[in-house]
């Protein structure tokens, strides 16, 4: 549901209650979510880890959906549109707003993804757009091949990608390693 940002504290707090009342889960988008104890209360469930928004084109949905549920199982807080985008929501607007909270974006290369146009390019480039923000030394974009595909020059010469080809939990186990380490360097600096 989505509440006006003008909204007051008090009608958003009405709006929270009456949903987990109903016996929804909410979530805060960055924050964590809020749901029923089992008694008469609620409790709040804080973001688990770091956020990672994976972009990747329809034909390899299947590998992008394993990628999410790796993530989850390794304490991450993945982010794909078909697990998080709700009916009737604005999905260009949803996707900007996750990309610009994000820790991480995944950006899976392939076949077919380097040949087609439209939101998968665009999205590359908010992408890009959104580590142009980010300090130099920190890992944002992490640019993954999902068979033996050539990565945009324009991303190749900045970042290193890693294969998930032929040995998918080989490639994923390095990508956990790294961000977990980022991870936890950003939150000793903080």
């Amino acid at each position: 549901m989505a509440v006006d940002k003008g909204a007051s504290p008090q009608l958003l707090a009405q709006l929270v209650r009456k949903a987990l009342e109903s016996g929804a889960v909410v979530e805060i988008d960055g924050l964590g979510t809020f749901a029923r104890d089992g008694k008469n209360g609620f409790v709040f469930h804080p973001k688990r880890g770091a956020k990672v928004f994976i972009a990747y084109v329809h034909e390899d949905a299947i590998l992008a959906e394993r990628l999410f549920d790796a993530f989850a199982a390794n304490g991450f807080d993945p982010w794909l549109d078909r697990r998080k985008l709700v009916p009737g929501q604005n999905w260009p607007r949803a996707i900007e707003q996750a990309m610009e909270t994000t820790d991480f974006v995944v950006t899976c290369f392939s076949g077919h993804s380097v040949r087609k146009k439209g939101g998968f390019q665009a999205e590359i480039r908010y992408a890009m757009d959104c580590a142009s923000r980010v300090p130099l030394d920190e890992i944002f974009l992490v640019p993954v091949r999902l068979d033996n595909c050539n990565v945009p020059a324009q991303i190749r010469r900045f970042v290193q990608y890693v294969d998930l080809f032929p040995d998918f939990d080989a490639g994923f186990r390095r990508i956990v390693r790294v961000l977990k380490a980022e991870w936890r360097r950003r939150l000793k600096a903080a």
